[in-house]
């Protein structure tokens, strides 16, 4: 790069310069032909790359990147299969809100529409899984379309946005200048006013109610607004049930907490809301594993959303009150209008709905010989704990029942710390996420929790743990099938076991071949010192947990059930019973 002021420099070199000006340090991807001259440029720019081994585990590294810093990833990928293999991860970013640019190499602009050798429209298959995308066939729209996306895809409610760069573009040159390249200011929604009539309905719903809760989502994360969530909660003493995503936003420990709602929250968490005569959803969408059966859904409650995308309000549950902005805005508003409460009386009831089911019965069963998710998960969060690292450990889950019984079973206080796929549900997210989780957050532990399936389905990452020498815990929950679907045929298809059942490798001797230790666990004792030691190494470290092949995530609600309509552990359960009783 030269001196002047505005130097003129490729399209790549113009691309790279750019994302050094919006602050980026790491870039997850995989090189390929129509995003060469990029990849050529990349040596006179201060950013790190991260060779993946797989495109998707580009996008999810991104994605996990966003997650646990709060800021914008950004992974890269040639044309065709290489854009294309970015789809699953931009996909799961979509549904999450994840802010993430995806940059991607595209055939020079004159053979456009000619089937050209790995050409794929890209930005026409990206377009429904996008907040943005955009066709880059000029250097000079370099910048100002990357400053662009970075806007878009941070702005308002977050999500991914794709970038395509035709080879010539990145070859083309043209004047660099940063601060020009700037787009126009942008706020996506009014300032709410004190004087609101929403505002002024809002504060007379929360005065009358008696049997108020909160439904903390995701949105407190993203927004920042969680002492404002506390600061709410305790003022007018309403407890506090979170989605799954929301977990950590509102501490766990805290007196109003509740816990997990849904299909596999607990109990006395779906009765108070289906009780419950006002909700306050705090930056949550009334997903339908949140609500249950809409038409039975908290049917005698009034509902304020708080929500910064107009397009969720009323779009599954009809809002009484709706108030639209930034939920940290909107919170810092209402809560010097609100009088202070001091009745208990509802938290009392709320509590008391939990009985003898706030005693988990799994973790508290003494050793019966049989070694159960719940207690490698459970003792996974003890140890962080007892190593006063809690705040500083970064949970990232694949999907299915380990999922959910790390919903149940890890006590998250603080946000950031859980790290999973929500709205898709994406398999084969774990293990690439948290790779772009602790290459944000380098001083923090960060442990995969996946299952025997989903981990097959990215494992080539191995390989990149090793190369950036990542100090990475994984813990494989293997019960020998695709566990949730495994559920899902006892429950409702007779047990008929098709295609659950799976056939896995030797994880440990598979992390061996990529250069990480590892080791079997089958026993409970020896859970608790394999994770100490996994923590302890300093490198990467795999544990293949071995644990009941049939065992079930409960309580759930079965499809087209109301929210109340929970299905319980059977009292007789076979694996509950003692290695005496057997």
């Amino acid at each position: 790069m030269t001196n002047n002021q505005h130097p003129t420099l490729t399209g790549s070199e113009i691309l790279w310069a750019t994302l050094v000006g919006e602050g980026v340090t790491e870039v997850f991807g995989y090189p390929g032909g129509a995003i060469l001259p990029i990849y050529d440029a990349l040596r006179k720019f201060p950013i790190h790359h991260i060779l993946v081994r797989h495109e998707q585990g580009a996008s999810h590294m991104a994605d996990g990147y966003a997650r646990a810093s709060g800021k914008v990833g950004v992974c890269m990928a040639t044309s065709g299969p290489g854009a294309t293999n970015l789809v699953t991860g931009i996909a799961t970013a979509m549904l999450d809100s994840i802010p993430i640019v995806a940059i991607t190499g595209q055939v020079s602009s004159k053979v456009l529409g000619s089937d050209a050798f790995q050409e794929v429209d890209i930005t026409g298959i990206t377009l429904p899984i996008t907040k943005h995308n955009f066709l880059v066939t000029r250097a000079e729209d370099i910048a100002p379309t990357v400053r662009l996306a970075f806007q878009i895809a941070q702005s308002g409610r977050p999500g991914p946005v794709l970038v395509d760069i035709t080879k010539d573009a990145q070859q083309a040159t043209a004047t660099f200048d940063f601060a020009a390249a700037a787009p126009a200011a942008y706020r996506p929604h009014p300032m709410l006013r004190a004087e609101s009539s929403s505002i002024q309905q809002a504060i007379e719903l929360i005065k009358a109610a008696k049997r108020p809760v909160i439904l903390a989502g995701h949105g407190i994360i993203q927004s920042n607004a969680e002492q404002q969530v506390i600061a709410f909660a305790e003022r007018h003493q309403i407890p506090v049930a979170s989605t799954l995503l929301g977990l950590g936003a509102f501490p766990t420990h805290h007196a109003l907490s509740l816990g997990m709602m849904g299909m596999h929250g607990e109990s006395w968490v779906n009765h108070a809301i289906q009780q419950a005569d006002l909700l306050l959803a705090f930056g949550m969408r009334f997903d339908d594993r949140v609500t249950g059966n809409l038409a039975s859904y908290a049917p005698n409650a009034k509902k304020i959303h708080i929500e910064i995308d107009p397009s969720e309000i009323n779009k599954n549950v009809k809002a009484d009150v709706a108030l639209i902005g930034d939920l940290k805005e909107v919170l810092e508003l209402l809560l010097p209008l609100l009088p202070r409460k001091s009745d208990t009386s509802w938290i009392s009831e709320v509590n008391a709905m939990k009985g003898d089911a706030a005693v988990r019965d799994i973790i508290n069963l003494p050793d019966n010989g049989h070694l159960y998710a719940a207690h490698v998960i459970n003792d996974i969060w003890r140890e962080a704990v007892a190593a006063g690292r809690e705040k500083d450990t970064i949970i990232v889950t694949d999907v299915g029942q380990h999922q959910m019984w790390e919903a149940q079973y890890y006590k998250h206080d603080a946000s950031r710390t859980l790290v999973t796929s929500g709205g898709l549900g994406t398999m084969g997210f774990a293990l690439p996420a948290a790779i772009g989780a602790k290459v944000a957050c380098p001083q923090k532990d960060v442990w995969v929790i996946a299952g025997d399936g989903g981990f097959q389905m990215t494992a080539a990452e191995l390989s990149t743990i090793v190369q950036e020498n990542l100090a990475i815990n994984i813990a494989v929950i293997n019960n020998g099938f695709l566990g949730m679907v495994r559920q899902w045929q006892e429950a409702f298809y007779d047990k008929n076991y098709s295609a659950s059942p799976i056939l896995s490798p030797d994880f440990v001797k598979l992390a061996a071949a990529h250069g990480i230790d590892g080791a079997h666990v089958s026993k409970r004792k020896d859970v608790t010192p394999t994770v100490t030691k996994s923590r302890t190494s300093g490198k990467a470290f795999l544990i293949n947990f071995q644990v009941e092949k049939e065992d079930g995530v409960y309580p759930m609600i079965a499809p087209g059930a109301a929210l109340h309509e929970m299905v319980r552990r059977p009292q007789k359960d076979p694996l509950l019973e003692t290695a005496e009783d057997e």
